[in-house]
């Protein structure tokens, strides 16, 4: 009897180990026990009571104003405003970086001019070109987007042109023995070849987007009625609602977990992981 209550419960710590396993490869159960862990050290700093309160404030506090803030609808607003910047963002930057990449591909000397240009413009940060925004734009949604523009499509364009580069010249031999027509050459061999970089281009392009967008939105303010979690987290900072700050700064770290495992995880998964181009 003893020896079958032993096997029974062999076999339920296997199942809760082989349980526990499959969990921890998902990366949003990580970046969630990730999150707790922080939360843990950070609420052990606050009752140690090492540290001034204004610095590290109790996670109630800053849980009271997550939800006051999410309950009164300030909250999403906010999310909603700075997520309809980075996705203008994003989309324009894409548009700009594959038009580019493709005429790269059509000319040396056109590819030879972008590559210079991605070493003059990709080191230099999006906030120096603050004052040229405000002279040539103005403050406005218009200017944040031109500052996250700069930020996103070159390290979009280095990544899509290394990716188009680097497809294996069987390939492109394939395509052309099949008398495949640019479009379709474009569409069914060289778009596909390069999924992986493209998607470390995106992926590189929504933090930049990020970065970018919280700097100018703490430069510009808000813009008309509205703004977005830059200036919310500015405001907060000024009227010493650090419980507040944090609340926000919680909530990029949701947003960029939500988007790595939702959107791009997803798009590995039916394209680099199920065409077996990466494990």
């Amino acid at each position: 009897m003893q020896r079958k209550q032993a096997l029974i419960e062999n076999e339920i710590w296997k199942s809760l180990i082989g349980i526990s396993s499959r969990m921890w490869k998902k990366g949003w159960i990580r970046g969630i026990l990730y999150i707790f862990l922080v939360i843990a050290l950070w609420q052990v700093a606050y009752v140690s009571k090492r540290f001034p309160p204004i610095l590290f404030p109790s996670i109630g506090e800053i849980a009271h104003s997550f939800l006051r803030d999410l309950l009164n609808g300030s909250m999403l607003s906010r999310i909603g405003f700075s997520l309809k910047l980075i996705l203008y963002g994003m989309i324009i930057s894409a548009t700009i970086a594959m038009v580019l990449t493709l005429l790269a591909m059509a000319s040396k000397n056109f590819k030879s001019l972008v590559t210079s240009m991605i070493s003059i413009f990709d080191p230099l940060p999006g906030i120096a070109l603050l004052p040229l925004a405000i002279l040539w734009i103005g403050i406005g949604e218009e200017a944040i987007i031109f500052i996250m523009i700069h930020s996103i499509i070159w390290p979009m364009l280095l990544n899509v042109i290394g990716g188009f580069s680097s497809v294996p010249a069987i390939y492109r031999d394939l395509g052309y023995a099949f008398g495949l027509k640019r479009n379709r050459f474009v569409f069914g061999i060289l778009i596909p070849a390069s999924i992986p970089s493209i998607l470390t281009g995106f992926k590189t392009g929504w933090s930049r987007a990020w970065r970018a967008l919280i700097s100018a939105e703490m430069v510009f303010g808000a813009t008309g009625s509205s703004w977005g979690i830059g200036w919310d987290i500015y405001l907060k900072r000024s009227y010493l609602d650090m419980a507040g700050m944090f609340a926000s700064l919680l909530v990029i770290m949701i947003i960029g977990i939500v988007v790595e495992n939702l959107i791009f995880k997803t798009i590995e998964r039916v394209t680099v992981i199920k065409w077996g181009m990466a494990l």
